[in-house]
């Protein structure tokens, strides 16, 4: 059984230890699945999230949401050391750009 509406962040990755790959889901990082192929990997992990799912529902506890259906504002805040800080701020004011940009665009990479 899967879920319907299954919404949740899934990937597939190959084990050379395992020699097989491996079902994950984001929101429930202790899960995984292993299978021969990346489709049996995927469903499987699929099938085990749902299970957890109607598990953790039926004992009133609390579910993960979805990543894909969060908002997200755009911004958070980053601790970097002064002499960091300050090396950016020296390229960013080279490249003609706020800090803002410039970190923006080396965390878009």
């Amino acid at each position: 059984m899967v879920l319907e509406n299954d919404r949740y962040t899934y990937r597939v990755i190959w084990s050379e230890e395992d020699e097989e790959y491996i079902g994950l889901c984001t929101e429930f990082a202790s899960l995984s699945w292993l299978a021969d192929t990346p489709e049996e990997a995927l469903t499987g992990i699929r099938q085990v999230v749902s299970a957890v799912v109607v598990d953790l529902k039926a004992n009133n506890e609390s579910v993960p949401d979805p990543l894909m259906t969060k908002q997200y504002s755009g911004k958070f805040m980053v601790r970097i050391p002064p002499e960091v800080h300050r090396r950016l701020a020296i390229e960013a004011t080279e490249a003609g750009i706020s800090l803002n940009r410039l970190a923006s665009a080396k965390l878009s990479q």
